[in-house]
């Protein structure tokens, strides 16, 4: 299974200063910009549940060759 990587940049709301990376990892559908057009949904679900987060930034990434997931 191919696997693309959704890199969310998040803040918190209380201290907009402190951000932080997340990953989300999903079944690749060919390309990423596949991943670019499915990205909102799974940035509204994930958003959910974390609501003390804001996703300020993010992009797709087809993860890298020894890259753990």
């Amino acid at each position: 299974m191919n696997l693309v990587d959704l890199v969310l940049t998040v803040c918190v709301l209380a201290n907009p200063a402190n951000c932080r990376t997340e990953h989300l990892y999903f079944e690749s559908r060919g390309s990423l910009v596949q991943c670019m057009a499915l990205a909102p949904a799974e940035i509204a679900k994930w958003s959910e549940g974390h609501p003390a987060l804001k996703v300020v930034r993010w992009t797709c990434l087809f993860p890298g060759k020894g890259q753990e997931i």
